[in-house]
């Protein structure tokens, strides 16, 4: 017997918790084995168990796997997935033995076959691919169960929650990791296509609710999908895997490559990042969690965020026999029925505290031990998980699905927790074996064993920190890290001579798009046309990427296009139809912030390389000194606080993130490009400002029109021709638009193009009132708002849009086809034309401010945009005395007033509010104090019969056995109940009504109401005793009372409800002499 030196287990371990720091020459001296004979005896033990457990059960023609032994009708694509992950780790393990007497070759081409057979049914639905990208329809999700040897359909969409994005974005990580390893399991350039739209399908996981890795959606089971954190995190790490990788291999060709939208990574990882540790709005703590924060996606590398979600799972679910998947989770359990699809209203109350346990998740932490080099945690889930695995005849182990509790101790189970024995599901005995746990055991015991090593399950090192992991060669962008002093690299581009010229006299060196040549400067949108061509297959029917922008990081890369050089100018210097970008200060404020942006989440290798783009028209603008001021700052090598490097272009290629678009190479196709053009003059023109032609400050009277809706057309006509003011002509053709539609013809212009003419002057006068409402006539919308209302969304908010009864709620991301009806619709444009657009404006600033300013939205749940506009409008007219209308402000001062009224609680007592103008801000903007909602909920629990505000009842059930006090959507069920309220200080003092209601009955825990508690009620008799304590007769103005001091308030409140119970509403050991704690 030869033996050969190698470390012991414990300096194996040693070994893992350096790995990041060992070249693969040391890791082939570190993975030697003591005993060559001993080693090929385990290996050859792992082997029988796979081929007994795992490929006994693959499908002959397919390779797939069912999710149970017993099962031969339906493969499971989740199951195949790692079972295919399983048998590729022993063939990583084998390659370590000269002589494997061909079992190496076996296991490989096993995993191979089941990797394709996954792609060969996912590609028999390319037309679901192609319908799913345009709009993320549930009823277009790829499928996750097929038959297990035809590949065929079996179950529809409408029948099961097929929407799992976590699954593709699982084989797409695992398909990177086994082709790195040096299997072929991709064939052709027909499969390549495929595979790059399989990229594009997971893309937009940050704004695709789903129905999650338990294939459910919320945790009330009643079909609703719903955002989940663990399917964007596996979104995000499948991204970062997949972009740059030949699918070929080594020996790949240019076009084999894989891209990924840069700007669509960086949304998935700050929308997974932002949700964290919430797994969605109904499940604040979910195991699927650890699938994505550790092996096999370690989605985030901030040490903080996961060691909240890691210790937030452990501390919640962990039990003696598994980990639940979530609290109240019915599956499994004795009191689910199995017949019915879907639970009942409040039907989860009856599992809590009975969830069944899976003993799965003790090897995920086995596993996450081994990463971390974390030998205690090993040896702890080691123990734990020892005695509840079974045997088989041949003596091989056997992870049971579940536990469950019997349906005799249930009721034991849940007055005292943890408490009884629990029963081994079915699933998952000798006879019957559940795959997903006999596939990831044989991963941890290779790992525990030392027969496998960490960076040989982990070969791309998803493991490390993106700025630890091998650096890419090669002629793509990789993702890297971020450098600590990330310079952000900035150039000038002038629009003419003559503007580059004056800039010059102001010490700014620009260049023209002619000096940079050949470097060709393009919109944004140019690139969209590139990236186009990009997966498209008429064969599979697949169109390529779906027209969506290129973000602010993907305009930051210099990109190679069949032999052209091209710098992009970002999205924020793009002259759209909408007329933000008519405002020069809103430019200025976009500019730095779109710095900032690439500075903070630039995650590439190579310098991030900003074009700056300076238009003639930006000139005559009355803050173009202000831009200057900037250009300068920019000069001095920072923009506050960011380091930054202006130069000449051709500087600055060297030390720029290069993209090469090679598949454009292998494409016979003439495109339309349109680069950026120099405008030509005579002359040089202008030497300083003084000479530019400036806007003039215009200013008219106003005047209404609002009684022409009446008149006859030919009389509105007449009285156009007489108008000289711009907003009474936009009034007078919005009418005849609305009455007669765009093409009826004035004096021989169309209405539409008279509008569109009224839009350029008013435009071009800066006169802003008549730009929004030319602009909300011609139904315009602002370019890329949904990715904003789903920052809004996954910041743990709710968004609604219109005014009163129309309220349009939104509590998922909104598809780019359904802004336009969102925003205009009958509500909105009856109520005032303008608010479709000044309604737009305000999202699009919120979600702007949300991603960098959380603050701002504290105690705000549910943004109700059209009272945040009353909320301005009130700050404006009230406070500031200002005769101004919020739409009349240029574009920038409305941002400056949100954030005015955002930001109260830091001015209100400096610049001497009183009580009632804080409450109508607040009121408007829905804010509430901290563990509002907490304390509602222990509310409810003292009402029986439910509380009442303004004819709504807010019942006790199923409000409380459905939900759970810290829940998201209880929260918004409180929400919605206040949202009835129409006056925006009344609606404050119910908040504080709340507040002492919770405070009363915290000190008196024996208190409870009888009959329903009626706030409007209790309102009243506070105001009452209020009028005759001050000696005034009734009246419905409440304003003196709005006015009074918080402290005044809630006495009169806390006396309300102390004589509201003593009204014969308390419990009867109230009456039999305790009394009362209320101060």
């Amino acid at each position: 017997m030869t033996t050969l030196h190698v470390p012991t287990y414990n300096q194996t371990r040693e070994r893992q918790r350096s790995a990041s720091g060992c070249t693969d020459t040391d890791a082939d001296v570190h993975l030697r084995v003591i005993c060559y004979d001993e080693t090929v005896r385990k290996l050859d033990h792992y082997y029988g168990i796979v081929k007994r457990q795992l490929l006994q059960n693959q499908s002959i023609s397919l390779g797939i796997f069912p999710s149970t032994s017993q099962d031969h009708r339906v493969g499971d694509v989740r199951t195949s997935i790692y079972c295919a992950a399983s048998i590729w780790s022993l063939f990583q393990a084998y390659r370590r033995i000269d002589d494997d007497r061909g079992k190496a070759y076996e296991l490989g081409q096993s995993c191979v076959k089941c990797m394709r057979g996954i792609l060969t049914c996912w590609m028999r639905q390319c037309e679901h691919v192609e319908s799913f990208k345009k709009g993320q329809n549930p009823k277009f999700a790829l499928h996750a169960k097929f038959h297990l040897l035809t590949g065929e359909e079996v179950i529809s969409s409408e029948e099961y929650g097929h929407l799992q994005i976590d699954i593709v974005s699982l084989y797409l990580l695992f398909l990177v990791q086994m082709i790195t390893s040096g299997l072929q399991i991709i064939y052709t350039m027909d499969e390549v296509t495929f595979v790059q739209n399989l990229v594009y399908y997971v893309e937009r996981a940050y704004r695709t609710p789903d129905f999650g890795m338990w294939e459910r959606g919320s945790k009330y089971n009643n079909g609703t999908p719903e955002l989940h954190a663990s399917s964007i995190g596996l979104a995000k790490a499948a991204l970062e895997a997949i972009n740059g990788c030949n699918l070929f291999g080594e020996k790949g060709a240019s076009w084999s490559v894989i891209f990924v939208d840069i700007d669509a990574h960086n949304r998935n990882r700050s929308i997974f990042e932002t949700l964290l540790p919430r797994e969605s709005s109904s499940k604040n703590v979910d195991v699927s969690l650890l699938c994505a924060i550790s092996f096999p996606a370690f989605a985030t590398h901030d040490q903080m965020l996961y060691s909240k979600t890691r210790n937030q799972i452990v501390s919640l679910l962990e039990g003696k026999h598994g980990f639940k998947r979530f609290h109240r989770d019915g599956y499994g359990t004795v009191l689910e029925d199995n017949k019915r699809r879907y639970y009942h209203i409040a039907e989860t109350k009856v599992f809590e505290k009975i969830e069944c346990e899976w003993p799965l998740f003790f090897l995920f932490m086995i596993i996450e031990g081994m990463f971390k080099g974390n030998e205690e945690q090993v040896e702890q889930y080691k123990n734990k998980l020892k005695p509840l695995v079974k045997r088989d005849k041949w003596g091989d182990p056997v992870v049971p699905k579940y536990y469950y509790v019997h349906r005799d101790q249930v009721n034991l189970e849940r007055s005292e927790p943890g408490s009884q024995g629990r029963q081994p599901s079915s699933e998952g005995n000798p006879r019957n074996l559940f795959l997903w746990g006999q596939s990831v055991w044989i991963i941890a015991s290779l790992l525990m064993d030392g027969l496998l090593h960490i960076n040989e399950l982990d070969i791309i090192r998803r493991h490390l920190p993106s700025y630890n992991r091998p650096r890419k060669g090669g002629r793509y962008s990789a993702f890297q890290g971020t450098a600590s002093d990330l310079v952000v690299q900035v150039v000038l581009i002038a629009e003419s001579m003559r503007l580059q010229a004056m800039m010059a006299t102001y010490g700014i060196q620009t260049q023209t798009p002619h000096e940079v040549e050949p470097v060709q400067i393009w919109p944004p949108r140019e690139l969209v046309k590139v990236y186009q061509n990009l997966g498209v297959s008429e064969k599979l029917g697949l169109q390529g990427r779906p027209t969506r922008p290129i973000g602010a990081l993907g305009t930051s890369k210099i990109y190679r296009v069949c032999g052209q050089t091209v710098l992009c100018y970002p999205l924020v210097f793009e002259v759209s139809d909408f007329y933000l970008s008519h405002d020069m200060a809103l430019l200025i404020d976009d500019i730095k912030s779109e710095l900032h942006f690439v500075g903070k989440y630039w995650r590439l290798s190579g310098r991030p390389t900003v074009c700056v783009l300076i238009r003639e028209e930006h000139m005559r603008d009355i803050h173009f000194r202000e831009l200057l001021d900037l250009l300068a700052q920019l000069k001095t090598g920072y923009c506050d606080g960011l380091k930054v490097r202006t130069g000449r272009l051709q500087n600055l290629i060297s030390s720029s993130c290069i993209e090469h678009l090679d598949f454009m190479s292998a494409l016979d196709i003439d495109l339309d490009i349109k680069p950026f053009e120099q405008l030509q003059h005579a002359s040089i023109g202008y030497q300083s400002l003084t000479d530019v032609p400036r806007a003039i400050t215009y200013s008219e009277d106003s005047m209404s029109f609002k009684d022409m809706e009446l008149q006859p057309t030919h009389e509105v006509i007449n009285v156009l021709r007489s108008v000289s003011t711009l907003h009474g002509q936009t009034q007078l053709l919005g009418i005849l638009l609305r009455r007669e539609g765009p093409d009826f013809q004035i004096d021989g212009h169309p209405v539409g193009e008279r509008v569109l003419a009224l839009l350029s002057q008013a435009s071009s006068l800066r006169y802003w009132r008549t730009v929004r409402e030319c602009t909300a006539l011609l139904s315009k919308e602002v370019e890329s708002i949904s990715p904003y209302i789903t920052t809004v969304l996954v910041s743990g908010k709710q968004l609604t849009v219109g005014y009163g009864k129309d309220e349009v709620l939104l509590d998922r991301p909104v598809q780019p086809g359904g802004i336009h009806d969102l925003f205009y619709n009958a509500s909105l444009q009856t109520h005032n034309v303008v608010q479709a657009v000044l309604q737009q404006e305000v999202v699009l600033y919120c979600g702007k401010l949300i991603a960098t300013h959380t603050h701002l939205f504290n105690g705000i749940l549910n943004i109700r945009v059209g009272w945040v506009i009353k909320a301005m409008t009130y700050y404006l007219h009230d406070v500031c005395h200002s005769k101004e209308t919020v739409e009349g402000l240029a574009p920038s001062e409305v941002r400056r007033l949100l954030v005015k009224v955002l930001s109260l609680d830091e001015w209100a007592q400096q610049e001497k509010l009183t009580p009632q103008q804080i409450r109508v801000i607040d009121g408007c903007l829905g804010r509430t104090p901290k563990r509002f909602y907490e304390k509602v909920f222990n509310i409810l629990r003292k009402t029986p019969l439910g509380v009442r505000l303004c004819d709504q009842l807010l019942p006790q059930h199923p409000t409380i056995s459905e939900m759970s006090s810290g829940e998201l959507n209880f929260a918004l069920t409180v929400q919605s109940l206040l949202n009835h309220i129409q006056h925006p200080e009344y609606r404050q003092i119910v908040v504080e009504l709340f507040s002492v209601v919770a405070t009363i009955l915290e000190r008196n825990p024996e208190l409870k109401f009888l009959h329903v508690l009626n706030l409007d009620q209790i309102f009243k008799d506070a105001f009452k005793m209020f009028l005759k304590d001050h000696g005034r007769e009734w009246t419905d103005d409440a304003s003196t009372f709005y006015n009074a001091s918080h402290v005044v308030v809630s006495s009169y409140l806390a006396r309300a409800v102390v004589n509201f119970m003593l009204t014969g509403d308390m419990r009867s050991e109230i009456e039999e002499g305790l009394t009362c704690k209320v101060s």
